[in-house]
């Protein structure tokens, strides 16, 4: 399956998520994140993380702190990742317009990824718009995973149909 792969070559300044490790890795970002929501930014840092794993896009955290207070409110929906541990969910709500289930967290994360406990990660296919720096990013295909695209990663991503299996 994985020979069938075509590895995209990184240009200048780009990443290639071919070359991302497994076990996930966790680094502090001090790129801008911005996330929009029915018109208003709920969350907006200089000083989140992204988790970088062999043929995802970044999926980028959120400090709690840096998120609008009231918009979210936690939902019954828990997962398991092999590598950070088990996630709760959250519904983002502004005015009449909710999303369930379009943010998570770790309360209890697994040991390499403790600095990034209870930060939040949104998907990006549920919000009006998500930012690094000024770039609108592009969501991860599918509806499990909550990778963000920018012009900086190549792939192909993991996530779309017949994908499963890489």
């Amino acid at each position: 399956m994985f020979n069938r792969i075509q590895r995209i070559e990184p240009g200048p300044g780009q990443e290639s998520v071919w070359d991302y490790p497994r076990p996930p890795r966790l680094e502090a970002t001090p790129r801008r994140l911005r996330v929009v929501f029915n018109g208003q930014t709920i969350a907006e840092t200089t000083r989140g993380y992204r988790v970088l794993e062999t043929s995802h896009p970044p999926t980028y955290y959120l400090p709690p702190e840096d998120v609008l207070p009231g918009v979210l409110a936690q939902t019954e929906r828990r997962t398991v990742c092999e590598f950070k541990g088990a996630a709760r969910y959250w519904t983002v709500s502004v005015g009449e317009k909710s999303a369930p289930n379009a943010a998570w967290s770790y309360p209890n994360p697994n040991a390499a990824y403790a600095p990034m406990r209870d930060y939040l990660s949104f998907y990006a296919s549920l919000m009006d718009a998500c930012y690094v720096d000024d770039e609108q990013v592009q969501a991860q295909a599918g509806d499990f995973y909550g990778g963000w695209i920018t012009s900086q990663v190549v792939g192909p991503f993991k996530g779309g149909a017949g994908t499963w299996g890489w």
